[in-house]
């Protein structure tokens, strides 16, 4: 299975309004729920007024489409940096995951999952 280092830096945030954010960027994950808006985007494109942030993350996504029957993908990634003391952040798409570190964390993460057999791009 090959994972793709994303080459941004990113940013976990909430916001009270959608109103401030440029849809027209090229990386964001929106979730909206009755009790927050959260925001996950290239550090670049964060809005000024959040009203919680957190800056300082990497990430990479799984190459390729996967399938809705695909059981444990995410499961086994998580596994090997949750054994090696590397908390995540993981958002999902249509196509595929998406998993974040913090950037101190990124290069560890990365030769970890190399040596348990992922080809890195």
């Amino acid at each position: 299975m090959e994972l793709k280092k994303l080459d941004f830096d990113l940013t976990i945030c909430k916001t009270a309004s959608t109103v401030d954010l440029d849809l027209n960027g090229s990386f964001y994950f929106i979730g909206r729920t009755d009790e927050e808006i959260s925001l996950v985007c290239k550090t670049c494109d964060t809005p000024e007024r959040t009203t919680a942030r957190d800056d300082g993350w990497r990430g990479f996504r799984i190459q390729g489409v996967l399938d809705f029957s695909m059981v444990g993908v995410l499961s086994r990634l998580t596994g090997i940096l949750a054994q090696n003391g590397i908390g995540i952040f993981a958002v999902s798409t249509w196509n595929t995951d998406y998993i974040l570190v913090k950037a101190e964390s990124f290069d560890r993460a990365m030769e970890l999952l190399a040596a348990e057999g992922y080809d890195i791009a």
